[in-house]
């Protein structure tokens, strides 16, 4: 009888996942055992904790390069840029969770059980403390989105799909305010992101198929021996090309990518917009994360088979985001669509297959999280009795009561247009040369065409707000608290920053910009 052998685990590397994890279910109990009280102050100093935590374990990992947990899990260049980006977006975005000054009580539900638009409903809606539950949902989300960006073989990412996933689909119904909608949003995410993960499993049972065979190696997804399928396999090369396609479903639905982003501007308008940056952020990362160790690491011999069919969807993207944000009249559903149209700018990078458009996909990726994270925190504090003012009508004239807070909003508007000394020009260049380099021209030339036309809608809401006279039905702007403040402040000295001297952080990209094979 063969001796049991158990996989080799190094703890140290996957601290940071361990973290997160132990954290949400720290919260839990805090949930069953914390009084009511105390919850939310209670909640909120475990969450930033631990992502604290998780980013220093992330800093002292930075020289590992290995495969752990049984080959599943990839500790590497990437990896750790990625975790370490999605810890300091998610702590941004905590931040504007736990805010309470700018609505009384929070922008969550007080008893998610209570019928919308009852009587009940109203009443919570007028300041009774939202429900903590969000945080462990919270943590729990992070921890798979860490899970996502390291994992070696299909399975593995298959299961943090779904760890990062369900949390977010409660998350999203969870508003305090016009709940119907927030439900709604849900309902529609949660349908069509099982839809995407069905694909994404029969996509691993095609590819399962087509890794057997290979002389002197048994079947399995990981992405060592599916490498070596696209080389070797004797099987159809059918099970290839439709398991790469039903894969690219699932990854493309959550990174926002046309035809798969009819959720998003629904899902955006709907959600607690606290919820919203995060989605806009952090689960950005997560899934470009994952789109550049599948197509990079596993599909690398296949490169000439999917870029063109992945160009196409990159301009369709582009052209899908910048046109219909021509046409949108709410603030959340313009900022939708400028995730959709810089999901399109993201491919392009995807698809330069060089260490320099990998290093420029990261880059993009921290510098749209922060400009994106702060745009949704100035949306926060846009407000009339009945909640935030989203309805772009509403923001006219904004610029003359309250000038300072339109101005940060023009200039993350500026940064979004790519206009040069904000991060939005210095990403854009990252993911564009490499891609001319690599001889695909004809998708810088969409990227820059697409781009302008996406500065419409930008400058269209900062005439608006500039030059057109302030009405009855204009909104104040809500005094920011300390959290709002904070996540406000990291989030436009960083797309400051990034504009003015992204040397740092390119070259922190490009020194991990290597996977581990």
């Amino acid at each position: 009888m063969s001796e049991l052998k158990l996989p080799s685990i190094d703890y140290a590397a996957l601290a940071p996942i361990l973290i997160m994890l132990g954290a949400a279910l720290v919260g839990v109990l805090v949930e069953a055992f914390v009084p009511r009280r105390l919850r939310n102050t209670v909640q909120l100093l475990l969450a930033l904790a631990a992502v604290l935590g998780a980013l220093t374990m992330v800093i002292l990992n930075a020289d590992d390069r290995l495969l752990t947990a049984g080959q599943a899990i990839a500790v590497d260049g990437p990896t750790l840029f990625l975790q370490g980006a999605i810890l300091i977006l998610a702590a941004m975005a905590l931040l504007l969770m736990g805010e309470r000054a700018v609505e009384r009580g929070g922008v969550f539900v007080a008893h998610a059980a209570v019928t919308a638009e009852s009587a009940d409903d109203r009443r919570q809606a007028e300041g009774a403390g939202g429900t903590t539950e969000v945080y462990p949902l919270t943590t729990f989300a992070i921890g798979g989105m860490l899970i996502f960006v390291a994992a070696n073989d299909l399975l593995t990412m298959f299961i943090a799909l779904e760890v990062f996933s369900l949390p977010l689909y409660l998350l999203c119904a969870l508003a305090r305010r016009r709940r119907l909608l927030s439900q709604e949003a849900a309902m529609k995410y949660f349908l069509l992101g099982a839809y995407s993960s069905a694909f994404f499993l029969f996509g691993v049972a095609l590819i399962y198929g087509f890794t057997s065979g290979i002389p002197g190696r048994p079947a399995g997804v990981d992405f060592a021996t599916v490498h070596a399928a696209v080389d070797e396999s004797p099987a159809s090369q059918v099970l290839l090309f439709a398991g790469m396609a039903l894969l690219a479903i699932g990854l493309l639905f959550k990174a926002a990518a046309a035809p798969f982003h009819v959720w998003t501007p629904d899902v955006y308008q709907g959600a607690p917009t606290a919820v919203t940056g995060f989605m806009a952020s952090c689960t950005k990362v997560a899934a470009f994360g994952a789109l550049l160790r599948v197509f990079h690491v596993a599909f690398s011999g296949a490169a000439w088979d999917f870029t063109p069919v992945l160009g196409v969807v990159a301009v369709l993207t582009m052209l899908v985001g910048a046109v219909l944000a021509v046409t949108q009249t709410d603030i959340k559903r313009l900022l939708a669509y400028s995730s959709i149209a810089n999901a399109g700018y993201l491919l392009v990078g995807v698809l330069a297959p060089s260490k320099d458009g990998l290093a420029g996909t990261m880059f993009y990726l921290v510098a749209y999280g922060f400009s994106v994270l702060a745009a949704f925190a100035v949306v926060t504090l846009v407000r009339d009795a009945d909640g935030e003012a989203t309805h772009l009508s509403r923001w006219a004239g904004l610029g003359r009561r309250s000038p300072f807070f339109a101005a940060i909003f023009t200039f993350i508007l500026l940064a979004f247009a790519g206009i040069p000394l904000t991060s939005g020009f210095t990403s854009k260049f990252a993911v564009f040369a490499p891609a001319l380099a690599a001889h695909q021209a004809w998708l810088v030339i969409a990227g820059v065409l697409t781009s302008m036309v996406l500065a419409f809608p930008y400058l269209r809401v900062v005439v608006m707000m500039w030059l057109s006279e302030p009405g009855d039905a204009t909104p104040t702007v809500t005094v920011p608290g300390a959290l709002t403040s904070a996540a406000l402040v990291i989030g436009v000295l960083a797309t400051v920053a990034l504009g003015v001297v992204p040397g740092p952080l390119l070259d922190l990209a490009n020194g991990a910009a290597e996977f581990v094979r």
